[in-house]
């Protein structure tokens, strides 16, 4: 109790450069993410984030310092080089996009790897702590370190705002951003260094290994509450605010537990969570959204045979058996028992024997309207798609559970009020 209560006064200066730095690595990451995601371009991150290694060594051989400028000079130069890289073999061979990202990925990161291996054996004092750069280690952004990575997410927040129309429209329709005279070039190239330098911003904190997941991850968990850019963007900050923040907590109140995994685990469970629970298209809601569709398309078959049952003699609203409804619309029997009981439930049937049901007035006028647009739509395939009567069943009972009452409206206008339908029984109103 006493470690989370240091925490969240801030006593330690550290504390507070490891908090801030990591909530700004992630909020500038999430933003660009969103546009390398809804360009399909999630793997391009994957490859830059490993590509960034070789350039890091290479700053380090010719500058002898672990100066995070020179650092991520190196490392912005060649993630630069594996996206034109990936995109030169994209375009001179026959080679899939993922398989050249695949490929630039394994080359660049085997040369980083070789250069930090040689690099260690070197003997030199100063490599200390350079093999962080591969799982990160956001313990050590200190002062100087913080200055040079806060300047840089600004960077990335302002440049994001400034161009947030054209990037919008770059990731959307891209033919129509050129039709309107824009730089399509330069907007491509200034997202992708925008792209690069997020992930080169992050890498100290997550790493190389880690990085692509800090910048995918917020746009793929905010897409699941959304179909709004805007709202998205805000939604995937919001994501990568609470995972620095919670990132930095577990680290702190956990000795020995890095804090840059740890905001991965946190962001990936929120963007887990977001995959079950968002509403509209969380897994959960869509469950559950299709089980109300199929009882509702279950309970108005059973409205419809309980319609049909009684259209011969005109008695609608006689009680009708199980055995009746079943002759009309054959179902296992303990379907026809779940709809009967939910249709009891909403007041549109009532039980009047042991096996006998009966329509009450306002199951009778849903039963009449759904077997209306049943014959409506046959009629309306058999006038204007000209499809043969023996055709024409099985789609009208599939439309007839989605038809709003704007479309049936106009299907009556668009059919001049029929009386009857192609197989000519009577079409009630």
């Amino acid at each position: 109790m006493d470690q989370v209560i240091a925490f969240f006064s801030f006593a330690d200066i550290n504390t507070r450069f490891v908090v801030l730095g990591s909530m700004l690595l992630a909020v500038s990451t999430a933003v660009v993410g969103c546009f390398s995601f809804l360009r399909n371009r999630s793997l391009s991150g994957d490859a830059v984030a490993h590509a960034v290694l070789p350039g890091i060594c290479l700053s380090f051989m010719l500058t002898g310092t672990k100066n995070p400028i020179y650092l991520l000079i190196g490392a912005f130069i060649t993630g630069w080089l594996s996206l034109l890289a990936s995109d030169y073999l994209k375009r001179k061979t026959k080679l899939k996009e993922d398989t050249t990202i695949a490929i630039v990925l394994s080359v660049f990161f085997g040369i980083g790897i070789v250069l930090l291996t040689a690099i260690q054996q070197s003997g030199e004092a100063s490599q200390s702590g350079l093999d962080k750069f591969l799982f990160g280690q956001a313990a050590s952004l200190v002062g100087p370190d913080l200055i040079v990575f806060a300047s840089l997410a600004i960077v990335l927040l302002l440049a994001t705002f400034l161009f947030f129309k054209e990037f919008t429209l770059l990731s959307f329709d891209k033919g129509y951003a050129v039709s309107l005279g824009l730089p399509v070039k330069f907007l491509e190239i200034l997202l992708s260094s925008l792209t690069v330098l997020a992930i080169v911003t992050g890498i100290q904190a997550v790493g190389v290994v880690l990085m692509a997941a800090m910048l995918i991850t917020p746009a793929a968990g905010a897409r699941f509450w959304t179909d709004s850019l805007v709202k998205m963007i805000w939604i995937a900050a919001l994501l990568g605010a609470v995972s620095g923040f919670a990132g930095a907590f577990i680290s702190y109140v956990g000795p020995g537990l890095p804090t840059g995994p740890w905001i991965v685990m946190v962001l990936s469970g929120l963007a887990i969570l977001s995959f079950f629970f968002a509403p509209k298209k969380g897994v959960l809601f869509l469950y559950l959204n299709q089980q109300k569709h199929r009882r509702k398309i279950l309970t108005e078959n059973v409205l419809k045979a309980f319609f049909h049952a009684g259209e011969v003699e005109e008695l609608h609203k006689n009680a009708k058996t199980e055995a009746e409804i079943q002759v009309i619309r054959p179902m296992k029997p303990e379907e026809l028992s779940y709809a009967l009981r939910l249709l009891r439930r909403s007041y549109l049937v009532r039980k009047t024997g042991t096996t006998t049901w009966q329509l009450t007035d306002k199951g009778f006028i849903q039963a009449k309207r759904v077997a209306k647009l049943h014959r409506l739509w046959e009629l309306y395939l058999a006038t204007y798609l000209n499809l043969p009567p023996d055709h024409i069943h099985d789609n009208a009972e599939t439309i007839e559970h989605i038809i709003t009452p704007q479309v049936e409206q106009w299907l009556e206008q668009q059919l001049n009020y029929p009386k009857t339908d192609p197989h000519g029984e009577t079409i009630p109103y």
